[in-house]
């Protein structure tokens, strides 16, 4: 498409750029890439990986990566680089002019540099939701209610020494193992920095001992094969990475993944399986 139509812009999810790395850059550089000025990803959040992948075989080094975070609700982009921002792989940059948000723990306090907590809108913009059609108290429930006076996104994230947000996925995503709290987002992000892997998805299921186990799920990049031995690689990869609370307790070579047709992961698809409960509403579900 972008050969054929000259395409200037390519604005896609993150899902679509680690299918696309599967394959590795053979199928990218049989085109013609060189009408992009401007890259987007949106959706979810991106791991640096894939992010070093797009710029350099999408973009072969010259497209400046716009890694948005926005959600419906607020109607336009919230955290988004300026032209005059450095990039960083993985992080959506600062908040757009006018903007004012904040990372506040379980009490409403500003966290400190580099530590996780639930991301906030502390002022009003433009595109605000006012409301939601036919169920006002579920508007104020959901948004208002956590923190007051402070718009509460549902999402955890982190801001760095040079006040660059890093987004980690939704609270629900959120794992507690042990005692730590541990981003499915992270683990992935993880896992994908293994020359073996492709994509991957990380759940929590319920485990004794520790809370919550980490259980995760793994599509191979093209020429790579699903072993017992490669499964036991990539859980000391995961502890390298993170720390050994962080190992999965277990890893399923699959596929494909359960995903929306905007390309998110359907993490309350894979933990439904991994139970054997229902799955729930599946009108979402990619085709």
């Amino acid at each position: 498409m972008i050969e054929k139509y000259g395409i200037t812009v390519l604005y896609t999810a993150p899902t679509a750029i680690r299918g696309l790395m599967r394959f590795g850059e053979a199928w990218p550089n049989r085109h013609d890439l060189s009408s992009l000025r401007l890259l987007g990803t949106v959706g979810e959040p991106i791991n640096p990986e894939a992010w070093r992948w797009y710029h350099r075989v999408i973009g072969k080094e010259r497209c400046p990566i716009m890694d948005t975070w926005w959600q419906t609700e607020t109607g336009m982009f919230m955290i988004t680089p300026l032209p005059v921002v450095d990039l960083k792989p993985g992080s959506a940059t600062r908040p757009f002019p006018g903007i004012e948000a904040a990372v506040y723990d379980d009490a409403g306090n500003p966290v400190a540099v580099g530590e996780e907590g639930y991301l906030v809108l502390k002022r009003p913009w433009p595109a605000m939701l006012r409301t939601i059609y036919n169920d006002p108290e579920r508007y104020v429930s959901q948004y208002w209610t956590k923190y007051p006076g402070a718009y509460f996104t549902g999402d955890s994230a982190r801001v760095d020494e040079d006040g660059y947000f890093w987004i980690i996925g939704r609270v629900d995503d959120v794992l507690k193992v042990s005692g730590y709290r541990l981003g499915t987002a992270e683990i992935e992000s993880a896992l994908v920095s293994h020359p073996a892997v492709a994509e991957a998805a990380a759940v929590g299921l319920p485990h004794e001992l520790k809370g919550n186990a980490i259980h995760t799920y793994v599509i191979l990049k093209a020429g790579h094969e699903a072993s017992e031995s490669l499964a036991e690689e990539l859980k000391a990869h995961v502890g390298h990475e993170m720390g050994p609370i962080a190992k999965p307790e277990k890893i399923t070579f699959v596929a494909q993944l359960p995903k929306t047709r905007s390309g998110k992961i359907m993490r309350r698809v894979l933990r439904a399986r991994a139970l054997g409960l229902p799955e729930g509403d599946l009108t979402t579900l990619e085709e």
